[in-house]
């Protein structure tokens, strides 16, 4: 029994793995791709990248909570392996697609089967027990930051063999991931535990509705969505800005993404572990959101390849924001609501998720045009920053009322994490 878990943990840390590998293997070649098949310049084809992103992202947002009920009434096995096998045609249309459309369709097909990392964290929750948990779970942030690495380095390697071999790299990972799990994956929910589906319970719009119950979160949780869409005039449009603005190649985007990837971990998993304990949580989103300001301004302005680089360290440093505003969220509510909550601000990133790259992208491809009033290409960039700033009064108004209002909560602002255990 205890083989067959440490198996299962093992399939799953691969399927979360092969999850963000997918996608970063295949962003180095989608701006060009797009372009040829719309016969048009990278800078108009950002706008239809765009619309991939949201078309993904909605379907995530809608079906994420049907795949996760269906997960409860017929168990997580076959959820998981019609993610992986979701995922696996969803590549091979991208490889194969003679034209725009058949992107499209590829990327609704993802965005409906794609619960794995839904289903996989309920798996790791169904075979652990009060011991391991929390050891199980981190799994899913090692797989994240792993994946950021691995995906956009092995694209931009893969990429010098054509434009569409990281897709087929891509759909074989997944394929035969599904069929490793297809023949050994155990199910991990007993048929005594499981409940009859309820369409109730699917509601996508249901944790939202969290929010309209705890007005006293109101603006914090605006600050943690501005934040986000602000962050997707990176995560939505830097391959299209690289490529128009320094003629990047695939490999060099895949080498950026790779690099990014290594200074998001080493932020997550090292300095927010030093910073946040030491300043405490209000003075971490300051200084993040700053840091965030601060590097969407440097790449806007930026006029050689090598200041991308270099801009990604504040932009990236930016990153200790993020911990500290949730543990701040969270301090706001009580312990047996904080399952709603992490739920309505996932809702949240998804929201951004479906309008961000829209906002951004469409900037960057208007303002790069004849139609425009002036010639801008960083203008998403300034568009994220602002995002940032605004965030960052609104959190500054707000703390600054409590701490008047409710002293009690001082000494959390100010070192929240000084009481955690190592």
């Amino acid at each position: 029994m205890r083989t067959s878990k440490n198996a299962a943990i093992g399939f799953i840390f691969v399927t979360l793995l092969i999850d963000i590998m997918g996608w970063g293997l295949i962003i180095p070649v989608m701006a060009d791709l797009i372009a040829i098949l719309k016969g048009i310049p990278v800078n108009e084809a950002s706008t239809y990248g765009a619309l991939l992103l949201s078309v993904f992202a909605i379907m995530q947002f809608l079906f994420a909570p049907v795949m996760g009920n269906l997960s409860d009434r017929y168990g997580r096995r076959p959820i998981l392996l019609l993610a992986l096998l979701g995922f696996g045609i969803d590549y091979i249309i991208l490889a194969l697609a003679p034209t725009y459309g058949w992107l499209f369709i590829g990327r609704v097909i993802a965005g409906i089967t794609g619960a794995s990392f839904t289903t996989a964290s309920a798996y790791i929750a169904d075979i652990s027990t009060d011991e391991n948990r929390a050891k199980n779970f981190g799994l899913i942030g090692a797989a994240f930051g792993l994946g950021f690495v691995l995906g956009p380095a092995l694209g931009a390697f893969l990429s010098t063999w054509g434009i569409r071999a990281p897709f087929y790299a891509a759909a074989a990972l997944c394929l035969l991931n599904c069929l490793y799990g297809y023949f050994l994956l155990p199910e991990s929910l007993d048929k005594a535990d499981r409940r009859p589906f309820d369409w109730r319970r699917a509601n996508p719009f249901g944790s939202l509705k969290f929010l309209t119950r705890h007005p006293e979160i109101g603006e914090l949780a605006l600050c943690f969505f501005l934040i986000y869409l602000g962050a997707q005039s990176v995560q939505g449009n830097w391959n299209f800005f690289t490529i128009y603005r320094f003629n990047w190649s695939e490999k060099m985007v895949g080498i950026s993404l790779a690099v990014v990837g290594v200074l998001v971990g080493a932020v997550q998993a090292g300095l927010t572990r030093v910073v946040n304990p030491k300043i405490g949580d209000e003075k971490s989103i300051y200084l993040g959101l700053s840091l965030y300001t601060l590097g969407l301004v440097l790449f806007a302005f930026a006029t050689e390849s090598w200041m991308m680089f270099a801009f990604l360290i504040p932009y990236c440093l930016g990153g200790i924001c993020g911990p500290s505003l949730q543990s701040v969220i969270a301090g706001h509510v009580q312990s047996n609501q904080q399952g709603e909550l992490q739920g309505a601000l996932t809702s949240l990133m998804s929201v951004t998720t479906i309008i961000g790259p829209l906002i951004m992208n469409g900037s960057f491809a208007y303002f790069t045009t004849d139609k425009a009033p002036f010639y801008f290409p960083g203008i998403h960039f300034l568009i994220g920053a602002f995002c940032m700033l605004i965030s960052l009064y609104l959190i500054y108004k707000v703390l600054s009322r409590e701490r008047k209002e409710k002293p009690e909560l001082v000494s959390v602002l100010e070192g929240a994490h000084t009481k955690e255990k190592p």
